[in-house]
């Protein structure tokens, strides 16, 4: 196997392929504070995406409730078992094998709710949750492919069916030469490959990659109406460019993390952790920097990290991809590819006030206080 250095590691880690980077690598920040597990980017990816024969169980965006909820049916708590004992990564397989996996039994596809709004221990009537993390807690983790750096499914076809695109690093399925042996399936550890049962082939997440070829942002990013994601491009750690978002909110502020990055595969969906969930927890699925990630949200809060703040703003605020941003006195602002403006947000929101009665129109309005 060659070896390739995963930066979230900060080690070398082995692969069946030479690791080569793409020149852009689709990145996308989701912020768990905000989410209230509305399903409407589940619904958004269904309807654009997965509507077809075989594809009836396909969510290649869920949002499942931790810590009870899993899509498929115990798919992290298996993984923290393959990866129990002295395994570093998922690649450091048995002789024949390429990747440590397993594969979902049929079933285990069929509850992508479960557990959900399930708190992690029963709540005593006149519990009162005053302060930070909360004894009694839960969060909405929304989940799609992480497009990772070092693709389990890629290192485990035996087709070479699967390929990350070098122009944006997002992760393909060629149908053409997909056999429907379920390799992938079997190797992703986040499991995001599924099987199409009527087709007879493996199906995941494409990035929403013709939009993005347009420079605009997926599906599932833009309709997010608690505008809690951004897509953009991650740099490598010694290329970080401070005004790019991504790099700006995982590099340079640490504030948004990898799921677990133990695998090895270097993913490209990072997660601002929840600040209401014990830290404990939080290290075992974003790995050591969750501590630090919520001590540098909170701070936020309390108005100490403004331009942290200003780019939180640019979530959900525009459907083309920023590629950079500035924070001026009253708005922050992001810049396509080519430096052009393509939005401007308000650090504040003006408010407008209405009397309850307006003689101009004679008219009194019931939703004025």
């Amino acid at each position: 196997m060659a070896k390739a250095f995963n930066w979230q590691l900060s080690k070398e880690v082995s692969y069946p392929y030479e690791p080569k980077r793409p020149k852009k690598q689709f990145a996308v920040v989701m912020d768990l504070n905000k989410c209230i597990a509305c399903q409407t980017c589940t619904i958004a990816c269904k309807t654009t995406w997965t509507s077809g024969r075989g594809q009836e169980y396909m969510l290649w965006n869920n949002v499942e409730t931790k810590p009870w909820g899993f899509y498929p049916l115990g798919w992290d708590a298996k993984l923290l078992e393959l990866l129990e004992g002295d395994k570093k990564t998922v690649f450091d397989a048995p002789e024949g094998e390429r990747v440590l996996g397993w594969k979902p039994e049929d079933m285990d596809w069929m509850y992508p709710n479960i557990g959900e709004d399930e708190v992690n221990e029963p709540v005593d009537i006149g519990t009162v949750l005053e302060n930070f993390p909360h004894p009694i807690w839960m969060f909405y983790l929304p989940r799609i492919c992480n497009h990772c750096t070092y693709p389990a499914c890629v290192a485990a076809c035996p087709r070479q069916a699967i390929y990350k695109r070098e122009e944006d690093g997002i992760v393909l399925i060629d149908p053409e030469r997909c056999e429907g042996y379920q390799e992938c399936v079997k190797a992703c550890p986040y499991k995001k490959t599924m099987f199409n049962f009527v087709a007879r082939i493996s199906q995941k997440c494409i990035g929403c990659f013709p939009r993005v070829e347009e420079g605009l942002q997926p599906q599932c990013v833009i309709t997010c109406i608690g505008k809690i994601r951004l897509m953009g491009f991650i740099s490598p750690p010694e290329k970080a460019r401070p005004e790019n978002p991504i790099d700006f909110l995982v590099h340079i502020k640490k504030v948004a993390l990898p799921i677990y990055p133990q695998t090895g595969l270097e993913p490209n969906v990072y997660y601002i952790p929840p600040i209401n969930v014990p830290i404990r927890f939080l290290k075992q699925m974003f790995g050591p920097g969750a501590e630090h990630a919520v001590k540098t949200y909170m701070a936020m809060r309390e108005g100490k990290e403004p331009e942290l703040q200003a780019l939180l703003h640019l979530f959900g605020s525009t459907p083309r991809i920023p590629y950079s941003f500035a924070v001026g006195p009253n708005e922050v602002i992001a810049f396509d590819e080519k430096g052009r403006e393509i939005v401007r947000v308000p650090l504040v929101e003006p408010l407008q006030y209405r009397p309850h009665k307006d003689p101009r129109l004679d008219v009194v309005r019931q939703d004025i206080p």
